[in-house]
């Protein structure tokens, strides 16, 4: 059976917020961008905000789902 930790980051989001903080190998895989791009977007705080835990850089999926929202509301009112 897959762990948690297995799964598609994308299927999680989708089901439902994942039981752990996401890398930002995470963000780049849900949205289809390259690595670099998540740490430009977090450079020009473009993104989904991250935090830091020591070196390591996290995203709170919670944080994910809002910016996800926020985009989707902004796509909307701007067409």
């Amino acid at each position: 059976m897959a762990k948690p930790r297995d799964l598609d980051p994308r299927a999680t989001l989708r089901g439902g917020l994942p039981d752990r903080y996401l890398t930002p190998d995470d963000i780049a895989e849900i949205f289809e961008v390259p690595l670099e791009t998540v740490y430009q977007w977090r450079k020009k705080r473009t993104g989904p905000p991250g935090f830091r835990i020591g070196k390591h850089l996290r995203y709170d999926p919670a944080d994910v789902r809002a910016y996800v929202d926020q985009r989707k509301h902004a796509d909307a009112t701007a067409a």
